[in-house]
């Protein structure tokens, strides 16, 4: 089931594929029957891709939308549903250049409070949208219980929405648990992955997709980038939760070509007319900040790695693992990238300067888990070599090292992209290299996408799989909900105990894992 959308622009290719409504560059007009004939009438802009929270603070939050046409986006905000005493945002005009996206900061909202917002466009003749509506919850300003998730992974290794299925689904699931902030660590889009209306398993059935011109072929100019997001947005399921629910957005390889680097050629054999990854990345870079709700103005280098400050319990450190890293290969050059000089600064004078309880550091990449690219060449920090840090390895050492030494406590660890569930302790009892404290990272994934693993620990940091929950193939689609996973962080007001819980895509907690409150 092919669906195509028109163009944003007469003379231009489509740019949104799967949308229901295309753009215009002009006022869209209508044709309405009179006793004189035929008169032309704008027609009213539409919101074509739901509306998405992002990034909030204290006082608000910002507010993202897609138009079909040109306008102005509009937020209105309440303390409840009938939207009396309405405050109202007056955001950008909503254009062609940026695919018909946009977003707004909300400010001035009162903390820890549950804010119900509208999101309607202006045409330029004064016309307005049907309205969409959503609701979040800016950040508390003392002690308050919170919920985070986390995950990655969407569209995968060939699995895209199902109709069979209800669509995405997990969003449902995830959003049944009414979260305060969702953590997308990255692989938002497969934009290196195409779709097939099916797809033959293994043990016969079938898996459906529905697909759009853009899905059926890799992304290589920045109309076909843009078509990946619209492709997802497509997805009820996942509108609604985006609508609901505040997302600290995090980009990894895929949003790209599959592994790729400054620097890179993709292969021949990968169906590329367009073989240098950095251009691609460029073009995945701009669609990435069309289509997801943050803003490279509040990011440290005005790209994306940013920190996120939800009350005095809870610091989100927001890494960019991919921009900085160097080429991939044997991964043992004594100056090794994987965050880059500024990033790495940043996080160690961040975490040192942080008052907060607990600090989540979101790093796309898993920090000891072996992630291959090819048969000698890799991906992540580890290195398959299980004594001192060499490589990307000793940007991460030096991390370590200073939050050690600055006697940082409450330091916990997210990530995803290696399509399985897992909880590592970190510890210097085992490790190579032993100038650091004991540490936990937790990998969940994928949240749409093929289920692998387990892979392989590198040493060199002493890592624990203390729970692993794998597929027992490769591979294995989402017809078995029980291979998806997102991960949930409990952060208890009073007490400040944090509990991590590791769960599959029904829903089912599969892992529990309770760490006090430092110092109590």
């Amino acid at each position: 089931m092919v669906h195509s959308g028109s163009a944003f622009g007469i003379s231009r290719r489509t740019l949104l594929r799967g949308s229901a409504v295309g753009l215009v560059a002009g006022p869209a007009l209508v044709a309405c029957g009179s006793d004189d004939g035929p008169a032309l009438v704008r027609a009213r802009p539409s919101l074509t891709h739901g509306v998405a929270v992002g990034d909030p603070r204290v006082d608000g939050a910002l507010i993202w939308a897609r138009s079909d046409q040109p306008a102005t986006l509009i937020v209105e905000t309440s303390a409840t549903e009938s939207f009396t005493d309405a405050r109202r945002f007056t955001g950008p005009q909503l254009t062609p250049d940026s695919d018909g996206t946009g977003r707004v900061r909300l400010s001035g909202l009162p903390a820890g409070q549950t804010v119900h917002y509208r999101v309607t466009l202006e045409g330029e003749d004064g016309a307005t949208s049907e309205p969409v509506t959503g609701v979040f919850r800016t950040a508390p300003d003392s002690p308050s219980d919170i919920k985070l998730h986390w995950s990655g992974d969407v569209a995968g290794q060939g699995y895209g929405i199902n109709p069979d299925l209800g669509g995405m689904t997990i969003f449902s699931t995830m959003a049944a648990r009414d979260p305060h902030l969702f953590l997308h660590s990255g692989d938002v889009v497969y934009a290196d992955g195409p779709l097939k209306e099916s797809v033959t398993l293994p043990d016969g059935r079938v898996w459906r997709n529905t697909v759009t011109e853009a899905k059926s072929a890799v992304a290589q100019t920045l109309d076909e980038f843009r078509g990946q997001y619209a492709y997802n947005l497509s997805d009820q399921n996942y509108r609604a939760f985006n609508a609901s629910v505040a997302q600290l957005v995090q980009w990894d390889d895929h949003e790209a070509v599959n592994n790729w680097y400054e620097g890179g050629t993709v292969a021949a054999d990968k169906g590329y007319t367009e073989r240098d990854m950095s251009t691609l990345a460029a073009r995945g870079w701009q669609a990435f900040h069309e289509w997801m709700p943050l803003d490279p103005r509040e990011a440290v280098d005005g790209r994306l790695f940013r920190k996120v400050s939800y009350g005095p319990l809870l610091d989100v450190f927001v890494l960019d693992m991919r921009t900085y890293k160097d080429a991939n290969g044997a991964n043992t050059s004594p100056d090794g990238r994987i965050f880059g000089p500024q990033q790495t600064r940043w996080l160690i004078d961040g975490l040192r300067d942080s008052r907060a309880t607990w600090k989540i550091v979101a790093n796309d990449l898993p920090l000891g888990v072996i992630v291959p690219d090819g048969k000698t060449a890799f991906e992540g920090p580890a290195n398959a070599d299980p004594g001192a840090p060499s490589g990307r390895e000793t940007e991460i050492a030096q991390v370590l090292s200073a939050i050690k030494a600055n006697r940082v406590t409450g330091v916990v660890w997210l990530t995803a992209d290696v399509h399985y569930t897992a909880a590592h302790r970190y510890s210097p009892e085992r490790a190579a290299f032993t100038d650091f404290d004991e540490f936990w990272e937790f990998v969940s994934g994928p949240l749409n996408a093929g289920a692998f693993g387990p892979n392989d620990l590198d040493a060199t940091f002493g890592p624990e799989a203390v729970f692993v929950h794998a597929p027992p193939e490769p591979n294995t689609s989402p017809l078995d909900a029980t291979f998806q996973h997102f991960g949930e962080v409990l952060i208890d007001g009073r007490s400040a105990e944090l509990t991590v819980n590791l769960c599959d895509g029904t829903g089912a907690v599969l892992f529990t894992q309770k760490l006090p409150a430092p110092g109590r």
